[in-house]
């Protein structure tokens, strides 16, 4: 996080001081919520000091908003590909997949915000501007946003459920049959 000069002073590495806050924020969302989390507890994970999150970010919201951001951002080798074959591409990587934390702190922040109208209202928005907005223009076609959130809510619910059950407790042909059918379910949402 810092870097020693040739005298022997700290010099603070711009760049890994926000990605270090961004890290520490996000996972102190994840267990307690925008209302729990506080600025000071983020900046002791970070091991900054307080002011330099309002320096870096200028309020908990926009740093929550950036957080929020990083979660939203559309994964471009699933929608990079020809909307025909979407329902495989995303079925294979929810059934698939490696899970990592970080999916699940993203969760944890949306399920943990849902019950605060402030922080609701920050994911309802960055989910709209970064996230649907995105998928709709690359699905196009009519009825886009009912198919984009029907897909959506799918996509979470599956990732959720492996989130709990991780493997789903299927040998590999019950997980084939499952994607199998997970992508043609996924497919019809999108399609037109």
């Amino acid at each position: 996080m810092t870097i020693t000069d040739p005298v022997g002073g700290r010099v603070r590495n711009a760049a890994i001081t926000r990605a270090s806050i961004l890290d520490s924020a996000r996972k102190r969302f994840a267990r307690e919520g925008y209302d729990g989390a506080s600025l000071r507890d983020i900046a002791a994970d970070a091991r900054v000091d307080a002011a330099l999150i309002s320096r870096y970010f200028g309020s908990k919201d926009e740093l929550f908003r950036e957080v929020l951001d990083l979660a939203c951002e559309p994964n471009l080798e699933l929608f990079g590909g020809d909307p025909a074959t979407f329902g495989m591409r995303m079925a294979k990587t929810l059934i698939d997949d490696e899970q990592n934390d970080m999916k699940l702190e993203l969760f944890l922040i949306m399920l943990l915000s849902a019950s605060s109208p402030k922080a609701s209202e920050m994911v309802r928005a960055t989910g709209r501007d970064k996230f649907f907005k995105f998928f709709e223009t690359w699905l196009g076609g009519p009825d886009v946003g009912f198919r984009t959130r029907l897909a959506s809510s799918l996509m979470m619910g599956m990732s959720l459920s492996r989130v709990i059950d991780g493997d789903f407790d299927l040998d590999d042909a019950a997980k084939d049959r499952m994607r199998d059918r997970l992508a043609a379910i996924i497919q019809l949402a999108v399609a037109p």
